[in-house]
């Protein structure tokens, strides 16, 4: 008996201990080092939100610069919360100083509220603000604000012993501020990488840039405070932003329940988040295009941090949950198998990615669907956050830096600087000198490198590295590291002369911002007008992009291809020189824009031009190429509407030989276009440039986005809705209403036709770009002919393999053959085409 009870106590000591571990494991509470909760122009401590923020008069470890008036609410019937009670206005520039302990990630929280001022209009307050060299706001007013109050937080990578935050009035007004709070962040709370929806695939160097919180959300769950949130955060219900609110069903667990595992922590999220979750509404759908879709309106101008957390607290079995998970159009990730990655059920799980709005809508969708290839049809997520990036000139509002706000930003020590100034003054005197002798010395050795800036396109196939031709680069100390089979990539440009052109960047003169980098516009010393793309530093797979690039367009010319000028591999940049296309992409003259509606014959002359191009790469040298992510942004239009293709960062050289049908290769591409039988199983082939030219065709002539989550789940692919109205017969039911009694009925039978075609399920099925090219010309004659005669003439004509169809012979691909590439069938194929189309397809005959 003694002995029983003696195991029994053990056994109760033991659970006791495992216990404790396991709650000091998951739940103990983070203690930050740093923990600054600051009551601006309050004489007394304040309670809010189960925190004590004490008054800004109290100076300990911050010091406040420029004390301005303290103004505190009389009344507190109109105040939202106890720590808008009272605020600090200041006429002239003001700071806080924070000493800070421990080095690293800081919440930086702000809080705004107009209190009435006798002296002062405060909702007519210009608000600015600095923090560690970023702009957190610039001019901002309550004026025009909806909201009775502000609330801001920002992450912010601090790497000194202090903390400086700086209040700018601006156009003769005051600043004012309420309450801000500096806390300690967790180092793996925030990573230095997360995956990239557009390519590269890793948006690198986090920690450099400040992060602000824009959205923050308990899926299915209560609003949660502070006071549940060991890092002091809020997170809201999703109910407003849901699409669509009967598509969603919520579902909860005792919070207990929840198993944190490492590297997942209370800190990441509590357990509170993890123990609710939105599902889908109805789980037991038909349609595979149903999904669960958020909506957010957000700064186009932007990138941002979206993580996604998921606990799985509804499955009863292992492997039963398995669905996509969608940000925009971009597939963020297939299949994802909670319980396969982190092997047991109620176990929280989150994963980062990067990603800008929806075109320049303003908009960010967030959505979960379940996967065509699992045996269920449910998905979930129990929390979202979305956070600004700030941008290339540390900024959250604008493109003004710290240093245009604050012209003497760095001048705190005049003395100190005139010193340094004249240091430097003699160092660059001393440099120049021996610049001078080297040039001296060394001038007639070099004599023969300085005139090679200007390099021919590839037409002999000299193997040569760009490192050796890099000498402006070598001169610089800064070696092209990149390698190439050819020498002969166009003109090289020095940094200064791109600086130059584009006016050191002007983000006045910015064309677009796509995943490879900026596209800025810019005018060479002879006036030659240029598309400057200039590439992401913290990208890896930009360097392949980069290369890639230079290699295809090199050995490519064709008038429906974007023709490369040039590059410069100077100073760790890599920057691509095009040829200046005015209209811009194609997708710009669709929607989103204010630009003037196309007519159905600039559509179908477009279609002709861009089916031109992609038939040139499929069949114009002696290795075809397969373009891999043809989409309206990747076509673009000259002054005169004439199209081409662009952008062959992702390009694949096709199969070697005549008994390779494919080649395997990792899914790349944009999600929305991507063939479904090269995503299923990664074999890639021409036609899959053909199903993506398909989704164009359709997306042309709807005047909508490929993939919009946004509309109601049966619309939200295109390719999948377009189709089933053009198996009805009754495809002009949804094109673009601009079109409307605009075009020929027999010309759009014809369009549909070959639309249908190229979006097969099968790739064997789908018809050749040369096929598809034909069939375009001759919807183009059926809208030149009257309707009544191309009625007549359609009935002999009505499929695409009926179509008579130029043999390859036909086009003489001997002409100034050079590398391997045919860079004269740029005429000869337009030539041929025109003569014989009009022999063949001409309704009114020879």
């Amino acid at each position: 008996m003694v002995k029983m009870k003696l195991v029994k106590c053990v056994q109760l000591v033991l659970a006791i201990v495992f216990i404790g571990f396991i709650v000091h494991g998951s739940n103990a509470a983070f203690s930050p080092v740093d923990n600054y909760l600051i009551a601006c122009g309050s004489s007394q401590n304040v309670t809010f939100q189960g925190r004590t923020f004490v008054p800004d008069s109290k100076k300990s470890s911050f010091l406040l610069k420029s004390w301005g008036d303290a103004i505190v609410s009389s009344s507190n019937s109109s105040v939202p919360s106890p720590i808008y009670q009272s605020l600090r206005v200041f006429s002239t520039p003001a700071s806080y100083k924070f000493g800070i302990k421990r080095k690293g990630r800081h919440w930086v929280r702000l809080h705004f509220y107009p209190l009435p001022d006798p002296g002062h209009n405060l909702k007519s307050a210009s608000i600015t603000v600095v923090a560690e060299a970023f702009v957190l706001l610039n001019n901002f007013t309550f004026k025009n604000y909806n909201g009775s109050y502000l609330f801001k937080e920002y992450a912010i990578n601090v790497n000194s012993n202090c903390l400086i935050i700086k209040f700018i009035p601006s156009n003769n007004s005051v600043t004012f501020v309420n309450g801000i709070e500096v806390i300690s962040i967790p180092d793996e709370l925030l990573p230095d990488q997360a995956q990239a929806l557009s390519s590269p695939p890793l948006f690198k160097r986090l920690s450099d840039l400040a992060l602000e919180t824009v959205y923050r959300l308990n899926m299915g769950g209560p609003l949660l405070t502070p006071q549940n949130d060991s890092l002091g955060r809020t997170w809201e219900n999703d109910g407003k932003y849901l699409h669509i609110n009967s598509s969603a069903v919520n579902a909860s667990v005792n919070p207990e329940t929840v198993k944190y595992h490492v590297p997942v922590t209370p800190e990441t999220a509590p357990n509170w988040v993890y123990a609710t979750l939105e599902s889908m509404g109805d789980p037991n759908v038909v349609n595979w295009n149903f999904n669960m879709t958020w909506v957010f309106p957000v700064d186009p101008k932007f990138m941002y941090f979206v993580r996604m957390h998921f606990c799985d607290i509804v499955s009863r079995a292992p492997n039963s949950l398995v669905f996509n998970v969608y940000i925009n159009s971009d597939m963020a990730y297939p299949s994802l198998d909670l319980y396969a990655i982190i092997g047991g059920l109620g176990i929280p799980f989150y994963r980062d990615f990067v990603s800008n709005s929806s075109t320049e809508s303003g908009i960010l969708t967030v959505s979960v669907g379940p996967d065509t290839m699992a045996d269920n049809s449910n998905a979930i997520m129990n929390g979202l956050e979305i956070m600004k990036i700030s941008n290339d000139a540390r900024s959250f509002d604008g493109l003004s830096s710290i240093h245009g706000l604050l012209p003497k930003y760095h001048s705190h020590s005049s003395k100190s600087k005139v010193g340094i100034i004249i240091g430097l003054a003699v160092g660059i005197l001393a440099a120049v000198l021996v610049g001078l002798c080297s040039c001296c010395i060394f001038a007639p050795r070099s004599k023969a490198t300085q005139n090679h800036l200007w390099l021919p396109f590839a037409l002999n196939g000299n193997s040569q590295t760009m490192t050796k031709v890099s000498t402006t680069s070598q001169k610089s100390g800064t070696a092209s590291c990149i390698s190439l089979d050819s020498s002969n990539h166009g003109r090289l440009f020095m940094f200064q002369e791109i600086m130059d052109a584009t006016n050191e960047f002007d983000e006045n003169l910015l064309l677009g911002v796509g995943g490879f980098g900026r596209v800025y516009k810019g005018t060479l010393e002879d006036g030659t007008i240029v598309a400057v793309k200039r590439g992401n530093p913290r990208s890896e797979q930009g360097l392949a992009e980069f290369r890639t690039e230079i290699e295809m367009l090199s050995k490519l010319r064709h008038r429906h291809l974007v023709s490369l000028i040039g590059y410069c591999d100077e100073r760790s940049e890599m920057i691509l020189v095009y040829e200046y296309m005015a209209n811009g992409p194609l997708r710009s003259h669709l929607y989103g824009t204010d630009l003037p509606s196309l007519s159905w014959k600039q559509r179908l002359e477009i279609f002709i031009g861009a089916a031109k191009g992609l038939h040139y790469l499929h069949t114009g040298a002696a290795q075809s190429i397969i373009h891999r992510d043809v989409k309206t942004t990747n076509i673009l239009l000259d002054e005169n509407f004439e199209a081409k293709v662009a952008d062959f960062g992702l390009s694949k050289a096709g199969p070697s030989s005549l008994d390779q049908t494919h080649v395997s290769t990792a899914v790349k591409g944009s999600f929305g276009y991507l063939d479904p039988e090269y995503f299923r199983r990664q074999q890639l082939t021409e036609k899959s440039d053909v199903y993506s030219f398909g989704v164009v065709l359709m997306e042309v002539l709807c005047g909508r986005p490929a993939l919009n989550p946004v509309l109601p789940r049966e619309q939200v692919n295109i390719a999948d809705w377009a189709m089933s109205w053009q198996k009805k017969g009754m495809l002009d039911q949804i094109m673009d209403p601009t079109l409307v009694g605009k075009l020929n009925p027999v010309s759009l039978r014809k369009f549909g036709e070959t639309a249908e075609k190229c979006l097969a399920e099968h790739g064997v099925d789908r018809p050749t770009m040369g096929d598809v090219l034909w069939n375009l010309e001759y919807a183009l004659q059926l809208e030149e002919t009257s309707s009544a005669l191309a009625e007549t003439e359609d009935n002999s004509t009505n499929h695409i393999p009926a179509i008579p169809f130029t043999p390859p012979e036909a086009f003489d691909h001997s002409v100034n053959m050079t590398n391997g590439v045919n860079l004269g069938t740029d005429d000869a194929v337009d030539n041929t085409t025109s003569t014989v189309f009009s022999q063949l397809v001409n309704p009114r005959g020879r």
